[in-house]
């Protein structure tokens, strides 16, 4: 596989010496570059000289380039400039082919093929290549030139109409929920892929869909409506067939409650809310009966709970083994001692604002974290050092191209 840059503190990451082109944009081809990079890999992530990533448009303004959105996404990468309209810049691309295992992109089903970017295309240079393409619909199928957008194929792939209260209209997941499963789906066949090229020398075409991933995050739900003939019942932050498993107010703000067989829901009747005689009530005594009498027994769960602090509910079911947790706003999760103690947020250097908070990979090998080596990048701050470095492109000659429009170096 292609060299890459030094291991990063001594750690041996699973990806060293893969190298990634990321053609993509937005969220899930983007995600799926940031996993293989947060394992390792180099990661060069290809924009447009005038505009970069859409992403660096949206969410709050980190410096001159950046975005709360675009960090949460490109972690651990380069970044070079290129328009990808220009021949010169395609020259470029399929000159670095040769050192590339892995190219991400997120264009229109065709796109890639109208640019000279499309998988044969590539292969011919590069005949073991692993190319990742992730599109909206079925490449195949008669909407395969549709854009895919997350929030249009939630409400596609029925997620909207299983998330939300039963009285309320169908409501869209808080993230892209769509894109996320998508990222994290391309990543998994990237790597099925390179293990496989180990083994065969072969490389892969991987097509990924919105919408399948989408029918995919439907899970249980899914199989229930099939099941069914029709949709399932929405139960919003309760459980569809645990009770009690949900979002409960205590007298002083929310938390969850989660009693997942008969004994926990002895101790909680017992220990937890003092009322033996619910859980005496054979209406009650076990869950299947629990969940035919819900409408009976979460009112009497509701008053009893909401009669009581929060943090006396939490210590009483922690000492009889319940699963509970407090519902806590975001900030202030991102800034519990849990999170802080977990090393999930670190701080990174910023050229402008001296710092910036990084979420850290979520991953954990042989007892470490994986490391935050790079803080998402300024737009184009790797084009001079890696063309330079895999191309061997002299300084004249980047400022032609720079003059040209092709690409934007940043200041030496």
């Amino acid at each position: 596989m292609a060299t890459t840059q030094e291991p990063a503190q001594g750690l041996d990451l699973p990806l060293e010496g893969v190298r990634v082109l990321d053609l993509s944009r937005v969220f899930a081809g983007p995600l799926c570059g940031q996993v293989l990079a947060d394992f390792g890999a180099e990661v060069i992530k290809v924009e447009h000289p005038g505009r970069g990533d859409d992403t660096r448009d949206w969410g709050m303004r980190i410096g001159k380039t950046e975005t709360t959105y675009y960090n949460s996404m490109n972690r651990n990468k380069r970044s070079i400039t290129l328009d990808l309209q220009s021949p010169q810049a395609l020259k470029i691309i399929h000159s670095l082919l040769p050192q590339v295992d892995v190219v991400i992109h997120n264009f229109k089903t065709g796109g890639a093929e109208k640019l000279g970017l499309g998988y044969e295309q590539l292969r011919a240079i590069r005949p073991d290549l692993v190319y990742c393409a992730v599109a909206g619909y079925d490449a195949s199928g008669p909407e395969a030139k549709r854009p895919g957008y997350d929030l249009v194929i939630q409400g596609e792939a029925g997620l909207m109409a299983l998330n939300g209260e039963a009285e309320q209209p169908p409501l869209k997941f808080g993230v892209a929920v769509v894109d996320l499963v998508t990222g994290m789906h391309a990543a998994q066949a990237v790597l099925a892929a390179l293990f496989r090229r180990e083994r065969t020398g072969k490389g892969r075409l991987i097509e990924m869909a919105l919408y399948d991933c989408g029918i995919m995050v439907t899970g249980y739900y899914g199989l229930d409506a099939l099941q069914l003939g029709r949709d399932p019942a929405r139960y919003g932050n309760a459980h569809p067939s645990i009770v009690p498993y949900g979002m409960f107010e205590a007298a002083d703000g929310p938390l969850i409650i989660a009693v997942g067989n008969n004994t926990q829901f002895d101790k909680f009747c017992r220990a937890v809310i003092e009322r033996p005689d619910i859980v005496e009530d054979p209406r009650f005594a076990t869950n299947v009966e629990r969940a035919k009498n819900r409408p009976a027994l979460v009112p009497l769960l509701n008053g009893m709970i909401r009669s009581l602090p929060r943090d006396v509910l939490l210590e009483r079911m922690a000492a009889a083994g319940i699963p509970c947790g407090k519902v806590a706003g975001l900030h202030e999760a991102l800034t519990s001692q849990r999170t802080r103690q977990s090393g999930l947020v670190q701080d990174m250097p910023h050229p402008v604002t001296g710092t910036t908070p990084v979420f850290a990979p979520p991953y954990r090998l042989d007892g470490q974290r994986l490391p935050v080596r790079n803080a998402p990048p300024t737009l184009g701050e790797g084009t001079r050092e890696v063309l330079q470095r895999l191309l061997a492109l002299g300084e004249d000659e980047l400022q032609q191209l720079q003059q040209s429009g092709v690409l934007t170096l940043p200041s030496a």
